[in-house]
């Protein structure tokens, strides 16, 4: 079985930064793409930003040139570096995985929030 644990979530004023980490566990060998998506109350969940594993990145217009996301294929790990955060950056942010089987997993997910 496979798991994504997230954390780095927190409390932040705006203006600053938080680092979001996934480390994958369980029976897996890699995986395709990892990612983040974001849920704010009452929004539908939205992409923030995705990677492959040789590195190609996508971001969500509303972070791009704010957040970088990053991955270390040997750990399964992918992360986030949010900065000059803002109070609509606040949600719930989830980890996303698809391995090279095709098969999706999910994170439990972080609670960011900015505010002052």
């Amino acid at each position: 079985q496979v798991q994504l644990v997230e954390s780095g979530g927190g409390l932040v004023q705006p203006g600053g930064s938080l680092r979001l980490s996934c480390a994958a566990s369980g029976r897996i060998l890699s995986f395709n793409v990892m990612g983040w998506y974001r849920q704010a109350p009452g929004k539908p969940r939205e992409l923030v930003a995705m990677i492959s594993s040789g590195g190609s990145a996508n971001y969500g217009d509303s972070v791009k040139g704010r957040f970088t996301i990053s991955r270390d294929n040997a750990k399964n790990t992918v992360y986030l570096q949010m900065n000059s955060l803002k109070p609509e950056d606040t949600a719930v942010y989830y980890c996303n995985a698809v391995s090279s089987s095709y098969t999706t997993y999910w994170g439990q997910g972080t609670q960011v929030t900015v505010d002052s």
